[in-house]
């Protein structure tokens, strides 16, 4: 990676005329100091990746630079949403125990309560208010008032909601209150301060689940959200993109470089919305 994007570093030359290379030494401190990485033990089998996901991703990548070139989309109106769990008490594998202990108990390794929390950030870097899904029937399954820098999460414009079933995983409902109260007034905040006219698309990156791309919430957003345009993660790829995410430096260039020769304006695998 650090060969095609800055090569130039391995030619420069320090004072003892000496040129940088990657060394175990090197490895080892930029994984501890700058990504805070260390080595830890498995807990969940890793995601399963298609054998073909370098095509898919490709393909997704052309689709997207093909909708943000034809609609002249900038980078703030392009936003990539995520959803994720948050464990309330996580536990630990690891514990202190007399040396030769057989059988070693921890608290709350066994935690199950936790939260969906649903994350947006744009293209240009504005990271949007976050929304939080509580499992629940009413509003005192979310934060109380009371709770912990609660002001200021409100003053953020954070949203706390009750799934109204007995997971706390998105749904139709939640979806909609995402739309409306922060990824569509983002849009046309941003719309009105570049100066653009309201018929302007933006494009809103979302993995591919279920309630993603239901029939439901697709036609649902066509009908009251029209300007938005739906980009999938190809499924099974989440994560996986970003190890192309130079193509998106510059879609034009990207554009008129690889899209001509392989893709077309009717072409494309990936699930998407027009």
């Amino acid at each position: 990676m650090i060969s095609d994007l800055a090569s130039a570093i391995f030619e420069q030359q320090a004072n003892d005329g000496s040129k940088f290379h990657c060394s175990d030494s090197f490895i080892r401190n930029w994984l501890h100091q700058s990504l805070h990485w260390s080595e830890r033990r498995v807990t969940r089998a890793a995601q399963k990746t298609p054998a073909n996901w370098e095509d898919l991703c490709e393909q997704a990548f052309m689709q997207m630079a093909y909708r943000i070139k034809e609609e002249d989309v900038p980078s703030a109106l392009y936003i990539n949403s995520d959803q994720t769990q948050v464990v309330y008490a996580q536990g630990a594998a690891l514990t202190w125990s007399k040396t030769g202990s057989k059988q070693v108990s921890t608290i709350g390794n066994d935690e199950k309560r936790a939260f969906t929390i649903v994350i947006s950030i744009s293209c240009n870097g504005t990271v949007l208010p976050f929304q939080t899904i509580h499992q629940g029937y009413m509003k005192k399954s979310c934060p109380a008032p009371t709770s912990q820098n609660h002001d200021q999460c409100i003053n953020a414009n954070f949203r706390f909601e009750y799934s109204k079933t007995q997971t706390y995983w998105s749904t139709q409902e939640t979806m909609w209150t995402l739309v409306d109260e922060i990824i569509a007034p983002y849009f046309e905040k941003k719309k009105e301060e570049l100066g653009l006219p309201p018929t302007q698309k933006s494009l809103w990156q979302i993995d591919l689940w279920s309630v993603h791309r239901s029939d439901k919430f697709c036609t649902w957003l066509k009908k009251t959200h029209p300007t938005i345009m739906i980009d999938y993660v190809p499924g099974g790829c989440t994560g996986l993109p970003t190890m192309r995410c130079w193509h998106l430096a510059n879609p034009e260039a990207f554009f008129e470089t690889f899209v001509p020769c392989k893709f077309s304006r009717r072409g494309g695998s990936t699930a998407r919305q027009g």
